[in-house]
């Protein structure tokens, strides 16, 4: 019994913490009377565990403020310059590793292309690997800080709270996460076991869409509405479905695989194998594929990379010619918002969304140009009273939305601790098969 109530005194003193820690993250310079209002918890409870974290070097004092009839109220704030975190994007034309501090702050980037159709597991993590050091963030550094020399002047001595990842297709299981993507070939590849052998910070991975859509929630266009859908089109389609604020997983984590519904019966070949997938008609490889297969072009032969090429055919598009490739932009480009469109309208029936955002370097491209026809299409494919309620905006992070959610999760797991450090794990010796 009296384990038990050992236990239950600190379960409560470290949800405090993590109560009060997470209101001083999302909100800016706060009393401690703020804090107490906020959180329903007494001033006493406040001020013993925000004397622990300024103990602790997590919170600082930022200032004070005249109040009425009293002391002047000290103002309180995270010490974000004391922590880092690493966030990296596994898309399918680069890998992006970027370096932040605790209040998501870039500090350092680097961009590691990729060969298309060379996604092994060992490319891919050895291209987490130079991209991890050429932010500044080794593994054998001896006290777990960054150099005080790197790129973009990071301090040293800063704590990286650890690596987040996002990925795409499933992630399974935690902590040992086995990654499953049809599309590039993955069926369970045991990453985070293979990180191992590169790096000791804690490795935190999930599906790309989700970290985009925590980002936004965080940071963009998703604040304030529990239930949103975050759409993710890049050379493929994704999506994240937030219930109450919560990614909804599924009963396998699978959930949220919106390229893979069907669009079309007996349609294009999809790359997951099936045909007729959303993907084959939306993401940018399939977009640049049709045009091409349109102006009577031979196959995309790797001389221009992706992003430039759907960037030159929605030029074409936008230039009001009258040449044969600018009619099969365009034909192209409204048959893509076609698709969108009705996806949407399919997902705003289903899932019934306060928003849905558009994100992804692909899709922040082609909808700039093809919003409105899109809002167009889903109103005519959803039902009259639910899409009255659902706004389709663009995401407002840009394409470094995945990246910086992914380094959410290291932030989220120090924050749902109450400022707890994850330990780091050992590096191996050899290579996990994968």
């Amino acid at each position: 019994m009296a384990d038990q109530a050992g236990r239950n005194v600190r379960d409560l003193r470290r949800s405090n913490r993590s109560l009060l820690l997470r209101h001083l993250y999302f909100h800016d310079q706060v009393s401690r009377q703020d804090l107490s209002r906020a959180t329903g918890l007494s001033t006493a409870s406040v001020s013993n565990v925000v004397a622990e974290m300024i103990e602790a070097g997590i919170v600082v004092e930022a200032g004070a403020v005249e109040s009425e009839g009293g002391r002047p109220r000290i103002l309180l704030e995270v010490d974000a310059s004391r922590f880092q975190v690493i966030g990296v994007d596994v898309g399918e034309t680069h890998v992006r590793v970027e370096r932040f501090d605790l209040a998501l702050n870039e500090l350092a980037r680097a961009d590691i292309p990729m060969s298309a159709g060379h996604y092994e597991p060992e490319v891919v993590v050895a291209a987490i690997a130079t991209g991890l050091a050429a932010v500044d963030c080794r593994p054998d550094a001896a006290t777990g800080g960054i150099g005080a020399e790197s790129a973009a002047g990071g301090v040293g001595g800063a704590e990286i709270l650890g690596v987040g990842i996002g990925v795409p297709g499933i992630v399974q299981g935690l902590p040992e996460s086995l990654v499953h993507c049809q599309t590039i070939g993955w069926d369970g590849v045991p990453l985070e076991a293979m990180l191992r052998k590169v790096t000791d910070l804690p490795v935190f991975i999930d599906n790309g869409a989700t970290t985009m859509g925590q980002a936004e929630m965080w940071f963009g266009a998703g604040p304030e509405a529990a239930d949103t859908v975050f759409l993710l089109i890049g050379s493929g389609v994704g999506a994240s479905v937030l219930v109450g604020g919560a990614p909804y997983r599924g009963s396998s984590t699978s959930a949220g695989e919106w390229g893979h519904v069907t669009a079309v019966i007996g349609g294009r070949h999809c790359r997951c194998g099936a045909r007729g997938c959303l993907e084959a008609y939306i993401g940018a490889e399939s977009v640049i594929a049709r045009y091409r297969e349109t102006v009577g072009a031979p196959p995309a032969d790797g001389a221009e990379d992706e992003e430039s090429e759907l960037r030159r055919i929605v030029g074409v598009a936008a230039s009001g010619e009258a040449t044969p490739q600018a009619r099969a932009a365009r034909a192209v480009l409204d048959d893509t918002a076609l698709h969108v469109g009705v996806g949407i309208g399919n997902l705003v029936n289903l899932f019934n969304p306060e928003r849905v955002i558009i994100g992804g370097w692909a899709g922040l491209l082609l909808a700039n140009r093809l919003l409105p026809r899109i809002r167009e299409v889903a109103r005519e494919h959803a039902l009259h009273y639910p899409f009255s309620r659902t706004e389709i905006e663009l995401g407002s992070l840009g394409p470094d939305a995945v990246a910086r959610g992914a380094a959410t999760l290291p932030v989220a797991r120090f924050l749902n601790s109450g400022g707890a450090i994850a330990a780091r794990a050992p590096m191996l010796t050899s290579r996990p098969r994968s």
